[in-house]
């Protein structure tokens, strides 16, 4: 099986109510598919979403890295190969890790159908049903309350809920939401960068002496501010997860070293796809840490691959924060990895299992 062709598309797809962090607000999920050919008629397929503000990717930043340094390296591999494939997509460029990741979840899929097995069997197999949260934008209190008890309606179980705009609000929104919910679901808090250490510390001790009881803390202070980091978590009992402060394996050893968080959050679009992704899950057991897999607004293509990973990964991805799919108004993908809600299915169709995504829009190379 040899790579023959690359090609784009864009799909759209609206969410059921606008996606609000403190660092943007999104009403469509816009992304990058990516479509691998082979000389046997398979078709990988992965996708990308433009999250300037995180990774710094753009669509056309995405399909320009594919179309003029990834693409030409791989046309004419075998897919057998696929850690030299996974080199060659690394070590392509810098950065532009959604780019890569794209890339690297279509030659996954490809590689698992090869031997004609899902691509979780491939990575090393487990429990093929997994349970996610589901977000709660950052919203007037009396919203997020009403959200919160319409997803525990729904039954979700763990709840991500998005603060980090106003300190002395987000204290009441947490309070409010967590004595709606209390003993019904469990609060993951996310200040998506939002606070400064101090700040971040004075919220959670506020919190915790009204006793409001936190699953975790995620990403409360900038990306590369790893000091106050480990100044949150050295102040709080709250366990403290590190997501945009941690893209690739070597800053999660780092981390890990400094002892600067409690949880690794992987993501496909941070880590340059799967294969980064398994080392960070492989890194963080040997130090005994745990880890979340998370996802940017992407849809259940990528978002599948990232289920497969956890799947395989479970001894130490302990907590997956998955909900792309459900916060979308649709899902335009048939086949392969089976969003209901907070479960998470996968069948046992060959690779991703994807037959087909409706309502996807040709997109040419030169638009880069």
């Amino acid at each position: 099986m040899k790579i023959t062709d690359i090609r784009f598309g864009m799909l759209r797809v609206p969410l059921k109510t606008p996606f609000k962090t403190a660092l943007r607000t999104v009403e469509t999920v816009e992304d990058i598919v990516v479509t691998i050919h082979t000389d046997t008629g398979h078709v990988g397929y992965g996708e990308a979403p433009a999250t300037a503000v995180i990774t710094g990717d753009t669509h056309g930043s995405i399909v320009s890295a594919i179309n003029k340094f990834i693409a030409p390296r791989l046309i004419g591999e075998e897919i057998a190969n696929l850690n030299r494939i996974t080199r060659l997509i690394q070590g392509a460029l810098e950065r532009n890790t959604s780019a890569k990741a794209a890339v690297e979840i279509a030659v996954y899929d490809l590689w698992a159908q090869l031997y004609d097995a899902p691509l979780y069997k491939m990575l090393g197999g487990g429990e093929p049903v997994i349970t996610t949260d589901i977000t709660i934008s950052v919203d007037h209190i009396d919203k997020m309350v009403a959200d919160s008890l319409s997803a525990v309606d729904r039954g979700f179980e763990s709840l991500k809920i998005k603060v980090g705009k106003d300190i002395g609000v987000d204290i009441e929104r947490v309070r409010a939401i967590y004595a709606a919910v209390e003993g019904r679901a469990l609060l993951r808090l996310d200040a998506n960068q939002g606070w400064t250490a101090k700040q971040a510390v004075y919220a959670m001790q506020a919190l915790e002496d009204a006793g409001v009881r936190l699953e975790l803390l995620e990403q409360p202070v900038k990306a590369q501010d790893i000091d106050g980091l480990k100044y949150v978590t050295d102040r709080v009992h709250t366990p403290v997860m590190a997501d945009e402060s941690v893209f690739g394996p070597l800053q999660v050893i780092d981390l890990i070293k400094a002892r600067a968080a409690d949880i690794i959050n992987i993501k496909l679009m941070k880590t340059g796809g799967i294969s980064n992704a398994i080392r960070i899950a492989d890194i963080a057991a040997l130090y005994g840490v745990e880890c979340m897999i998370g996802c940017m607004l992407e849809t259940s293509i990528s978002v599948a691959a990232a289920v497969h990973v956890a799947v395989a990964k479970s001894g130490v991805i302990t907590k997956v924060d998955l909900d792309g799919p459900s916060l979308c108004a649709f899902d335009p993908v048939d086949g392969g990895v089976t969003f209901n809600e907070s479960e998470i299915s996968i069948t046992d169709a060959p690779g991703l299992g994807i037959r087909e995504i409706r309502g996807l829009e040709p997109l040419a190379a030169a638009a880069a």
